[in-house]
């Protein structure tokens, strides 16, 4: 199976290129067969493409500006920064101050934490650009160090802007929610136990979570009905 990144074993190559198709349905079938709970999700679940979003600063800004808003909310807000600053670049936020900022649809807390972000990017602190230089641990270890990304921003980063295949996620809730529904239980995980549970799913924990979000959307969508565990 093709590979990318040095903390999963398999997975090497340095392109970043997305899983293919084929790629994708092998660690699809691999987990399968790893754990009945996941081969329900998996039945159920169409095949769907390897997405990656946009990464390095302006990936990791958009995420911010994204949080805790609706969909439309963040496209607005997104839109009008891109009005007001032309490219969006660390050095194009540290060019304007915070009420510039706010003026363009910010929060005053997110303008401080992509000033901060910009800051440490243009400073050294963090290199965006090319953080899959390090593995997932040393990552995320570099991401949580900025003021407002928190562990499950860092994952997320990674597994949605750099597209690795080995990261979990274990905070998002409806990720926990969907463990709840294979396995069968009355009460999700908390988030140490959703982590403790993804253990088995090693080196494909990043396929596993695009799995499970793609079942919970689409028995929340009504596509697909839960039915009763197998």
């Amino acid at each position: 199976m093709a590979g990318r990144y040095r903390s999963t074993a398999a997975l090497v190559d340095k392109d970043l290129m997305p899983l293919t198709p084929e790629d994708l349905a092998a660690a699809r079938e691999t987990l399968a067969r790893l754990d009945p709970a996941l081969a329900r999700a998996h039945a159920q679940t169409p095949p769907f493409e390897w997405r990656v979003r946009q990464g390095g600063f302006v990936g990791l800004f958009r995420m911010i500006v994204e949080q805790q808003v609706s969909v439309a909310s963040a496209a607005s807000v997104w839109a009008r920064l891109q009005a007001g600053l032309g490219e969006i670049t660390p050095a194009g936020l540290l060019a304007h101050d915070l009420d510039s900022l706010r003026g363009m649809g910010l929060s005053r807390q997110k303008a401080t934490y992509g000033q901060g972000m910009a800051r440490a990017q243009i400073e050294g602190t963090i290199d965006l650009e090319h953080l899959a230089t390090l593995d997932d641990a040393a990552a995320i270890e570099a991401l949580v160090r900025l003021k407002g990304v928190g562990l499950w921003t860092a994952e997320a980063y990674l597994l949605l802007c750099e597209g690795r295949t080995d990261v979990f996620p274990g905070g998002d809730v409806a990720l926990q929610e969907a463990i709840k529904w294979a396995d069968g239980t009355e009460t999700r995980p908390d988030t140490k136990g959703a982590y403790a549970r993804a253990e088995i799913w090693r080196p494909w924990r990043g396929v596993a979570t695009h799995l499970l979000w793609a079942w919970y959307t689409g028995v929340k969508k009504g596509e697909i009905v839960l039915g009763d565990p197998a």
